[in-house]
């Protein structure tokens, strides 16, 4: 009976494979996954092993008689799926006290990620491994191990779960044969929640739990069933009841939205929809000038024809290049200024090269672009004038554009030839706010929105005074009734007050210090500060920052010392201080896919 049992799957298979090989591609590229109740690729109640393409993302909603579900699903990797969830227990209070809470329902915030292990081919079905709820309160804390494999138009899941998905304990656990500890499940949470409680895992009991899912001829509308493995008894939600282990959903899609009608434990309608779109894909349109032509042959004799504001207005206009100062000495041109549309420094120096080309005439035999970091020189690109108007102009294939220039630091006496048109003056802006919060005990919601009205009075072009006004228009962060609790605790008190800081007026002063910033060799560079540095703290504190001339990476220390601010006036100070600082250390990585990507680690409070 085993071999023919065998041999019928391996003749189903080869039976099904033309048709696997030639559905899936369309129903993988057209068709939303579907999304869990709970949010993540799945049936209903279930996850399964399936992952969404790389770069999606689902904003997901799901609705019935006792919880309210919303989450984001994000395809991070082609291996790796992460949820973030938020529930509302709609017939649990937040607390007893109505002073504190009123009739604010329970929440609680919850975060899933799943790992592919194995992904699916001709004979080998997918496998995951995935942890639902990690950290906070651990409601609906499980994990679980899944394989999937697809015949056509029917997707077949079965799984392994644990912790909540382990309730219905139809299976034996097998991480108990390794070791007693994974025999018991620990009850309940460490302290007040937000730790990742790794004894936990794949502990306690074990359940099956599986399904089917068909994409029906009518490709917007397919059918999931599941058999559930929690039995509802110790769900945070009261009263709920299960006449039956199987769940049915039908799900359409239209549009990059997914709507689900579903049938839970025998007596529970629900619904709910998800939207999916993919970053990869995403594409902002964007409309650039055509870069300037060069002629070879320019008609202007000497710089003294050159009309200087034309090409200043061009150098900003067609290159993104705003010029703060200029200098011509001998026969170089040098600019300072900063890039703000062109990140590719290639592209950038290429216009700006071009926008120079057109308009100076053949004695200047140097170009000299220099980047400004507020009023400090950062890099300096050199351009041979003659050899880029050559490249330009498609006079030579000998060399490209990229040879025609050299980027390095500046040295001290480019950067003491950059003189700009103000020296020191006052200067300002005005910025909006918008302050939000989710999952509150007064409120699930808390807002707050208004104007930071910002001045700058620079003494020179490396020191400046700056301060910042908050100004409140718009908030509900009346209802924010939070203050001390009464836990004990041997740490500071770092962030506790935060409601008194947000709400003790609706004009408060966000910060007022002194900054300087300054170049301390080619690749190093400082800045040291002192005076209410932010909302909450004032101080002094120091940063040095290492980086090579084009690197794709970067080290930095900073060192501060601060002292509390009062939330009861704006000028005064409590009495905690503290000594911190960080290790910086920034990588972009290289690859075309990854060139907007920046991973930042710190260590921080040594």
């Amino acid at each position: 009976m085993k071999y023919r049992l065998v041999a019928s799957l391996t003749f189903l298979s080869g039976l099904h494979a033309s048709n696997l090989y030639a559905q899936t591609e369309d129903y993988v590229d057209s068709n939303l996954y579907s999304q869990t109740v709970f949010g993540g690729t799945g049936l209903i109640q279930t996850p399964t092993s399936r992952m969404a393409p790389e770069g999606s993302i689902s904003l997901n909603y799901s609705d019935n008689d006792q919880y309210r579900f919303w989450s984001v699903s994000l395809q991070l990797f082609p291996w790796m799926e992460s949820t973030v969830r938020y529930t509302d227990v709609r017939n649990l209070l937040y607390s007893q006290s109505e002073a504190f809470s009123g009739d604010q329902t329970w929440k609680d915030k919850g975060i899933d990620v799943k790992f592919r292990l194995l992904e699916e081919n001709y004979w080998l079905p997918e496998f995951s491994v995935g942890f639902k709820d990690i950290g906070g309160t651990g409601v609906f804390s499980s994990e679980y191990l899944t394989l999937s494999k697809r015949w056509g138009d029917f997707d077949l899941h079965l799984g392994l779960g644990f912790g909540y998905l382990g309730q219905n304990d139809n299976a034996v656990n097998p991480f108990c044969q390794l070791a007693d500890r994974f025999c018991t499940r620990p009850i309940g949470f460490s302290g007040v929640g937000g730790k990742v409680e790794f004894d936990k895992f794949f502990s306690g009991q074990a359940a099956w739990f599986g399904g089917l899912e068909y994409q029906s001829p009518w490709r917007p509308l397919r059918f999931s069933v599941e058999y559930d493995p929690n039995h509802y008894q110790n769900d945070r939600a009261p009263d709920l009841t299960q006449d039956s282990r199987w769940n049915i959903a039908a799900n359409y899609r239209w549009k990059g939205f997914d709507f689900a009608l579903r049938f839970e434990r025998g007596n529970t309608v629900t619904f709910g929809f998800s939207y999916q779109t993919n970053f990869n894909t995403l594409t902002t349109p964007k409309v650039k000038p055509l870069p300037k032509e060069v002629n070879r042959y320019n008609e202007i004799a000497s710089f003294d024809e050159v009309d200087e504001n034309t090409l200043l207005l061009e150098l900003n206009n067609n290159a993104g290049f705003p010029v703060r100062s200029t200098q011509f000495y001998s026969d170089t041109y040098a600019i300072f200024g900063t890039q703000l549309d062109y990140r590719d420094p290639d592209e950038s120096i290429e216009r700006i090269g071009r926008v120079l080309a057109s308009q100076l005439p053949d004695n200047v035999k140097k170009y000299q672009v220099v980047e400004l970091a507020g009023a400090v020189p950062l890099i300096t690109t050199e351009i041979d004038a003659g050899k880029f108007k050559q490249a330009a102009g498609g006079e030579t294939f000998a060399f490209t554009l990229n040879d025609t220039y050299e980027r390095k630091g500046v040295d001290d006496g480019l950067s003491h030839r950059y003189s700009p048109a103000y020296r020191s003056g006052l200067g300002g802006s005005v910025e909006t706010f918008f302050i939000q919060t989710f999952g509150n005990p007064e409120a699930f919601y808390l807002y707050q929105a208004g104007v930071l009205i910002q001045g700058v009075y620079s003494l020179n072009s490396k020191f400046n005074v700056i301060g910042t006004a908050k100004a409140t228009l718009l908030e509900n962060f009346d209802k924010f009734n939070y203050t001390l609790d009464t836990m004990p605790t041997p740490l500071p008190r770092v962030r506790t007050n935060m409601r008194e800081y947000v709400t003790r007026s609706t004009v408060t002063l966000e910060n007022l210090f002194g900054h300087s910033f300054f170049r301390m060799d080619e690749n190093s560079f400082g800045q040291v500060y002192a005076g209410y540095l932010e909302s909450m703290y004032a101080g002094v504190g120091a940063e040095w920052l290492y980086r090579p001339v084009d690197a794709n990476w970067s080290f930095g220390v900073d060192l501060n010392y601060v002292t509390q601010r009062s939330y009861e006036s704006e000028f005064e100070l409590f009495d905690y201080k503290a000594f911190t600082g960080h290790v910086n250390v920034t990588y972009e990585p290289t690859l075309d896919m990854l060139s907007n990507t920046r991973i930042s680690i710190k260590a921080t409070n040594f």
